[in-house]
């Protein structure tokens, strides 16, 4: 088997609400995979942050990684300055043995996740892109949930689907092409259509997947919050 390192990678703003229990769901996949100690480093990006945020995260990774701070950039910038960390931890590492998980602060992750990403990993994929579930609809009105799992859901593994809040990617096929782009949004989706049409095989699988908040006060334009306001507003 690989001898993996992994890095996490978590862009935040304003969230110190919902930060503590992401960082909770990750140390729990962390101490799941029994990975080596020194083989997981979690960066957490404090986005333009003005709460406790960055505060908090600390306290809360306990050793497990490192928390980076940033005036407000997009959300490409902050997984781009995310990932130059745990490149930079990992410098005497080969990049073809760092997996990098990504995920968000207001997304909690299951037990196995990790795991299930160095699953995917170990068939030689350079890419996994998972799905999310929505912990709740609440405050949206009924035709949401019922839009959302007509278009999004599906008989079949194989998905469209590309979510940074849970989307694996190694590191040398990161490399290879460029990198996160600094967009304030779809940056999950460039990178995707980059790895594919540089020939990096690629893996979308509805067995691995993240549980994310549902808010209506989105971080990100053109994210997956506002798209759940517009099925709200088609409806």
């Amino acid at each position: 088997m690989t001898p993996w390192h992994v890095g996490v990678v978590v862009p935040a703003r304003d969230e110190e609400n919902l930060i503590g229990a992401c960082l909770v769901s990750i140390r729990a996949a962390v101490a799941n995979a029994g990975l080596p100690p020194g083989h997981v480093h979690v960066v957490v990006v404090a986005n333009g942050c003005g709460d406790r945020t960055a505060a908090m995260a600390r306290g809360l990774l306990e050793g497990l990684g490192a928390v980076i701070e940033l005036p407000a950039a997009s959300v490409g910038a902050a997984r781009r300055a995310g990932t130059a960390a745990v490149l930079e931890a990992f410098c005497d590492v080969n990049p073809e043995t760092i997996w990098l998980a990504n995920t968000d602060a207001d997304t909690t992750v299951p037990p196995s996740w990790l795991i299930d990403h160095l699953r995917v990993a170990e068939t030689a994929a350079a890419a996994l892109a998972g799905v999310v579930r929505v912990e709740s609809f609440a405050g949206h009105p009924p035709c949401v949930p019922v839009q959302f799992h007509d278009i999004y859901g599906g008989p079949h593994d194989d998905h469209p689907h590309v979510h940074g809040a849970n989307l694996g990617v190694r590191a040398d096929a990161y490399l290879a092409v460029g990198g996160w782009p600094a967009l304030a949004s779809g940056e999950d989706n460039e990178l995707w259509d980059a790895l594919r049409a540089a020939g990096f095989p690629t893996i979308s699988t509805r067995t691995v997947h993240v549980v994310t908040s549902s808010r209506t006060a989105t971080r990100a334009s053109g994210g997956f919050g506002q798209w759940l306001v517009e099925l709200a507003d088609a409806g």
